[in-house]
């Protein structure tokens, strides 16, 4: 028997999360049945859309329901094994959930390789933030060359892939973030070719003196007045890609829509929304584009990693919406 700490929902949350809203539990697994696997989790991915998971609504993935193990994307490692496709000892990613120990029966397991890129890093650029980057970006925005992409959230795992994904193609990168300190990062690391501190106020202002014939492309992770000041500066057939709505995520009522919407008729716009999880047959082709760019060093990742174990989950997720990270969130296990 392997006894595993995990992380269950015990109240739905309003605004952040507290330590109400968590079961911490230790639970003995079951014996390994035929064709399953036990992994012990290394790594754990922190993401917006867990915040989304928690509330009894319609969405594109069912809520987690209260008493369960709360849903996460891992790189865990592979310590007993009745399945031909997985050998102990294996490096694996998979939604085994915020766990020490988690069984499966291998559907949605893929192999990783540490040679490649480290574990956090998978959980990143060559994650689920890489590939939402990926395909937003270019199927989604169908970004050309010469265009000016602006990328709201840039200092976060997918924005700070999205804007280095546009320079890698020739684009004009223009990011939001909060702080001086990510706005170097954004600018002097990342190799975007202005960035706009939210902070600052104004962010209209900014834009129009950082883009002042408009913009093209906008990656849109946060929603709020921030969608408003890049509907107002678009050009003519501008493509918003609605990934995210950050802002909104802790709120108890839905906010009001956006009020320059009228903006999308004048400039013949578009504007969709999009779940990477739509492009699944099409991972691998992205999974070996970013990894190429990485060996090339057109794009960085950059990933935050806490310390603490599944305990400090509640915590860590609270980072998020805070401003506290830069680049992608891992929980180390």
């Amino acid at each position: 028997m392997t006894k595993t700490q995990q992380v269950r929902l015990a109240a739905r949350p309003t605004g952040l999360t507290t330590a109400d809203t968590w079961n911490v539990t230790t639970t003995e697994l079951p014996e390994l049945g035929p064709g399953e696997i036990l992994v012990k989790i290394g790594f754990i991915s922190l993401d917006p859309a867990m915040r989304g998971w928690l509330n009894d609504v319609r969405s594109y993935v069912p809520p987690v329901g209260i008493g369960e193990v709360m849903r996460s994307l891992d790189i865990a490692t592979v310590v007993e094994s009745n399945h031909p496709d997985f050998a102990v000892g294996d490096t694996v990613s998979g939604i085994f959930g915020v766990t020490e120990y988690a069984l499966s029966d291998g559907r949605g397991v893929q192999p990783v390789d540490l040679s490649v890129a480290s574990g956090p890093t998978w959980l990143g650029t060559l994650g689920m933030p890489g590939m939402t980057a990926y395909f937003g970006l270019l199927e989604v925005g169908k970004l050309r060359a010469g265009e000016t992409v602006l990328v709201s959230a840039a200092a976060g795992a997918v924005g700070s892939v999205a804007g280095q994904i546009a320079k890698a193609k020739g684009a004009t990168v223009i990011g939001i973030a909060g702080g001086p300190e990510k706005c170097r990062m954004l600018t002097e690391e990342l190799g975007f070719d202005a960035a706009i501190d939210y902070r600052a106020g104004d962010v209209l202002r900014q834009l129009r003196a950082a883009a002042p014939d408009g913009i093209d492309v906008y990656f849109d992770n946060v929603g709020g007045e921030i969608l408003d000041a890049a509907l107002a500066n678009l050009r003519r057939g501008a493509r918003i890609v609605l990934c995210g709505a950050i802002s909104a995520y802790n709120e108890e009522k839905p906010p009001p829509g956006p009020s320059r919407y009228m903006s999308l008729l004048v400039f013949r716009a578009s504007m969709t929304g999009f779940v990477v999880f739509d492009y699944a047959d099409r991972y691998a082709e992205a999974g070996a584009q970013l990894a190429q760019w990485l060996a090339e060093g057109k794009i960085k990742s950059r990933e935050h990693v806490v310390e603490g174990g599944v305990a400090r989950f509640g915590e860590t997720l609270n980072m998020l919406f805070t401003g506290a990270n830069t680049g992608k969130l891992v929980l180390a296990v």
